[in-house]
């Protein structure tokens, strides 16, 4: 993936899976949130977590507090960005009984299993993760509480029920063989719930996601963060994308919520955030990585964002991670 709202999620190291399978009858309503310990099992402690149920067949209405309800059919997803505490019921109205509860151990040690209702109609549903070890950047705190996602419409059901089904085998039989497909089908989930999403995006509304739905403002944010270390200006931005500088300085303003130096800034200095918590590479090669000409000027640049030199910072985050 080379588009640039793939570079963006790839920078934050996503990685993804499923863990539970739940079969309801209605009337049922069920409190759902996913915790570190939920994941930990398959991942390892997660510094964010991105909640999405796959509904297999029948249908359900997911609820967020301060939020409307939204209703999910068979061959639609629902993704919680912030992992925010939700209901999943057949309706309104039905006493909720916590998911810890109704829990149990999968059959021959694969996905954990919920069956659960009044013995109406039916609801399969298929829940996953996607987690990051650190906290997540401004495109995902960005995003709303809820995405919904219909891959009903399109040849991608197929492939997305078949890969979930087959990921459940595959767990059934002790393997984990499946785990990249599936941090794959996670992934591609978000993605294409964030492009429905920004698809609706009114014109007063600015952020990145605007901005990547723009051909040409798009396209610079495609260069930025596939050449990050590159000496950019505005000037050589706007040619690249066949814009006079004020035009492109305005328009990259005013979709993105920030002018085009700022965002390359910001975005170098978390990318360097990354680099620092994984390579091994020193102060002076992660400066020159992403575009600073002298370590005192990288020196400088995240100190003034982050309130500390990046030595000291990559100390602390050693001492937290320990």
């Amino acid at each position: 993936m080379t588009d640039p709202l793939s570079q963006l999620l790839g920078a934050i190291r996503l990685t993804g899976g499923i863990f539970l399978e739940a079969r309801f009858t209605a009337p049922w309503c069920t409190t759902s949130h996913i915790t570190p310990q939920d994941v930990g099992a398959f991942r390892g402690m997660p510094g964010h977590i991105i909640a999405y149920h796959v509904v297999l067949s029948g249908r359900l209405v997911c609820m967020v507090e301060g939020e409307s309800p939204v209703e999910v059919s068979a061959g639609e997803v629902v993704l919680l960005p912030r992992n925010d505490a939700h209901l999943l019921a057949s309706g309104p109205g039905v006493p909720a009984v916590a998911a810890d509860e109704l829990i149990r151990p999968g059959r021959e040690g694969g996905l954990l299993q919920i069956d659960h209702g009044g013995g109406g109609e039916a609801t399969n549903i298929v829940c996953g993760y996607l987690t990051t070890e650190h906290s997540p950047n401004l495109l995902i705190a960005s995003l709303p509480p809820l995405l919904r996602l219909d891959i009903s419409k399109g040849a991608s059901r197929d492939w997305v029920e078949a890969s979930v089904r087959f990921a459940a085998r595959e767990f059934i039989a002790g393997k984990m063989a499946s785990l990249p497909m599936i941090a794959r089908l996670s992934e591609l989930l978000l993605v294409e719930a964030m492009r429905d999403y920004a698809a609706t995006l009114d014109g007063a509304r600015t952020g990145l996601l605007k901005g990547l739905n723009d051909a040409q403002i798009g396209h610079a944010l495609t260069l930025i963060h596939g050449r990050i270390g590159a000496p950019w200006t505005i000037e050589q931005l706007a040619r690249e994308v066949s814009m006079s500088r004020s035009a492109f300085n305005e328009r990259f303003t005013a979709l993105v919520g920030l002018p085009p130096i700022r965002y390359l800034t910001q975005w170098r200095l978390q990318v360097a955030q990354e680099k620092l918590r994984r390579d091994g590479q020193s102060i002076a090669q992660i400066a020159h990585a992403i575009g600073y000409e002298s370590e005192a000027a990288f020196n400088r640049a995240f100190k003034r964002a982050f309130g500390e030199p990046p030595a000291r910072w990559r100390e602390q985050q050693g001492r937290n991670d320990s």
